[in-house]
């Protein structure tokens, strides 16, 4: 991951002020550890650790998830990120040179092109719940495209993707990045769900989901929202080289495979469906909700 050093990227760069966090990478590269072993390892109580972390995860630097442990719930602390490489300065040959090669393209997560799902499910603006909750109908109301979070039990939503393509180019590489987790009624953070992400009808990789996050209040979610607050941010890759999410290889399926051409259709489809080991639901977070100010982010690389 790339990180440009401005202002708008303090949350990831304060991190790395703290000799404690520092620590904490450290510790998580080896394994991971819960809130309760990190905290005597590094000599803290884990009151200060939670705090540390949260500042971590909310970096996008550490992904937590809640386990059933001997003594109760344990919250287990893993590393997210491979590497991150700061850049402090953006040479501007480079910059036309990257724009000459792939473009990017923000599409909000109401503005689906099809979709099939089961209650539970609803949609929200930023100012409020569009239509009535656990209707299907609704996700025909025009005021869908307005909405900044989204949710089903079971189903699908597909986005078109915008092919900006010309002549012989063809794509050498797909990447996706949103902000996701699982669907339980109010919210359940030990609610794990298989997710599905298809490209252009071709299933590439199906993702485990811990939970539906509720326990905390969303960086921007609206203060009226009372029930999931976040998601993960995930980031699906599809190179030659195979099919990864978060820099973890899910499947071989090669970009190549997919024979993304100029002139092509091209869709984005999220899923779970009901024959699913884990049918726990999909929500999804657009700028104006979750824990960060994005929506579905495309990226095409030629």
């Amino acid at each position: 991951m790339k990180l440009d050093v401005t202002t708008a990227n303090m949350r990831v760069l304060e991190c790395f002020s703290s000799e404690t966090r520092v620590r904490i990478i450290e510790l998580l590269n080896e394994k991971a550890y819960n809130i309760g072993e990190l905290a005597e390892a590094l000599g803290l109580s884990s009151a200060i650790m939670t705090k540390h972390i949260q500042k971590l995860e909310e970096a996008g630097l550490v992904a937590t998830e809640n386990l059933v442990g001997k003594r109760g719930t344990q919250k287990r602390c893993t590393l997210k990120l491979d590497q991150l490489t700061l850049m402090l300065r953006t040479d501007s040959g480079t910059e036309e040179q990257s724009n000459r090669n792939s473009f990017t393209v923000d599409l909000p997560v109401g503005q689906y092109s099809a979709y099939e799902v089961r209650p539970t499910c609803g949609l929200a603006s930023s100012e409020k719940r569009i239509g009535m909750m656990d209707d299907p109908r609704y996700f025909d109301d025009p005021e869908r495209t307005q909405a900044e979070h989204l949710w089903f039990a079971s189903g699908f939503v597909e986005y078109r993707v915008p092919n900006y393509l010309v002549g012989n180019q063809a794509a050498t590489g797909f990447t996706v990045s949103l902000e996701i987790c699982s669907e339980a009624p109010r919210y359940n953070e030990n609610w794990p769900s298989d997710i599905t992400f298809a490209v252009n009808g071709l299933e590439v990789a199906t993702w485990t989901c811990p939970g539906d996050f509720g326990s905390r209040r969303g960086l921007y979610t609206p203060s009226w929202w009372v029930d999931t607050q976040y998601g993960l941010q995930k980031t699906l890759s599809i190179t030659e080289n195979g099919t990864f999410i978060d820099g973890v290889q899910f499947s071989g399926i090669r970009i190549s495979q997919l024979n993304i051409r100029a002139g092509q259709e091209l869709r984005l489809r999220i899923s779970c469906p009901e024959t699913a080991a884990h049918c726990g639901g999909v929500s999804l977070f657009g700028k104006g909700f979750g824990n960060y100010p994005q929506d579905i982010r495309v990226a095409i690389t030629v």
